[in-house]
């Protein structure tokens, strides 16, 4: 993606985004709601042009490109109100238009998720939806596929069902996932790099592990902890008495932290969750 901008009459949805992605990695794509997530995963599937700058997939430009939109799957949350067809039906479609996809994997998905081959998909309930969703997705095996959002109507059980799986495939037969989600605690583990958007711009994209090293909680007496901090990037802080307990979103140094040691402060990590949060909050 280079200087990608887009905008919807006076609205600029996305604003100057540029990022490259690798085969064989999952990411996590974060955002507020209305942050811009769903328009950037729209145009990378090709479902618009932006209103500037360039999309690359393979070397070429996606759009109207039927070679490169055939290796790249798109799964959202649909509304399947007016799909009379059945499961069946559904997957044949997708085996038709999907050139990677595997029938065998497919079935095996279709046995995990218990979904009913026979039954039209609008009188399956919203979590049997989007287990098909996401079968299409992963039997796929598209070069790119895009999860948004895709597990809604899930339960917990078939969340992590769905996980697993993309764990194990993504292991088996690498590709680029894409993974757009609300859910940070519960899917943190399967990003290897994790993208941030604020208001149409990417503030953040790194290494999960890299990003995750780089919040860091300080708790200690009031005085002490100011003083240690002092010139950080302060996320946020409390105080209760005298006690005091600062988030910071800076790499500590192995002298940092022995220093921090021996003035008695305690330094603890902080998840992906509470990062994001503290990283697009309003100011």
């Amino acid at each position: 993606m280079k200087n990608l901008s887009l905008k919807y009459n006076d609205f600029e949805a996305l604003k100057n985004i540029s990022f490259e992605l690798e085969n064989g990695k999952t990411y996590g794509l974060l955002g507020r709601n209305g942050a811009g997530k769903t328009s950037l995963l729209s145009l990378i599937a090709s479902f618009r042009e932006p209103t500037e700058g360039k999309i690359l997939i393979d070397g070429e430009e996606p759009f109207e490109n039927a070679k490169i939109m055939q290796q790249v799957a798109f799964v959202y949350e649909k509304d399947y109100k007016d799909e009379t067809g059945t499961v069946k039906e559904m997957l044949q479609i997708a085996e038709y238009y999907r050139p990677n996809f595997d029938k065998e994997y497919a079935n095996y998905l279709i046995d995990r998720f218990h979904l009913p081959l026979k039954k039209p998909v609008n009188k399956l309930s919203k979590g049997m939806q989007s287990a098909m969703s996401v079968t299409i997705g992963l039997a796929s095996r598209a070069p790119l596929t895009i999860f948004d959002e895709a597990y809604l109507g899930m339960d917990a059980p078939t969340r992590e069902m769905f996980y697993k799986e993309i764990l194990a495939d993504q292991e088996k037969n690498p590709r680029i996932i894409i993974l757009s989600t609300h859910l940070v605690s519960e899917m943190d583990y399967l990003f290897d790099e994790v993208l941030i958007i604020k208001k149409g711009k990417l503030i953040v994209q790194e290494e999960y592990e890299d990003l995750i090293s780089k919040g860091v909680s300080i708790t200690g007496e009031s005085r002490v902890v100011d003083e240690f901090t002092s010139g950080m990037k302060i996320l946020n802080e409390q105080q209760l008495g005298n006690t005091k307990s600062v988030m910071v979103y800076e790499k500590l140094l192995e002298k940092q932290r022995y220093d921090a040691e021996r003035l008695g402060l305690d330094v603890g990590p902080i998840p992906l969750q509470d990062l994001f949060i503290h990283l697009t909050e309003e100011v």
